[in-house]
């Protein structure tokens, strides 16, 4: 479970970072068949959204509900806890982590279909 959970940290970062440079965002096989839990060729909203409440879970060491940048410094940049931290309080809740990846698929699904290919 901890290389899926870095996976899909890693493919979490990559929307918010690669949509400002307008570049495309895509996956690859191996991340899209790990996310694509029905095997339908898309990894639809729920499914991202399921999987990245998974990635949290395991990525809270502590299980305190919350993350600390020492937690996920081997899958975030300083620079992306920040921007994850949107209260400013040193940590990142649920709430926040779910809010930061639900943002991040919602700016790589250009298409506005509710899937990223």
């Amino acid at each position: 479970m901890k290389m899926r959970a870095m996976i899909a940290i890693l493919l979490l970062c990559q929307p918010t970072f690669v949509a400002a440079q307008d570049q495309p965002v895509s996956m690859y096989q191996g991340q899209k068949d790990q996310l694509d839990s029905n095997s339908n060729g898309t990894v639809e909203r729920s499914e991202y959204q399921a999987f990245m409440a998974t990635a949290f879970t395991s990525l809270d060491k502590n299980k305190d509900g919350s993350l600390q940048s020492a937690e996920v410094a081997k899958v975030l940049t300083p620079q992306q806890f920040s921007l994850s931290d949107a209260n400013r309080d040193g940590v990142v809740g649920q709430s926040e982590f779910m809010d930061r990846v639900m943002t991040d698929f919602t700016a790589a699904d250009r298409s506005g279909d509710g899937g990223l290919q």
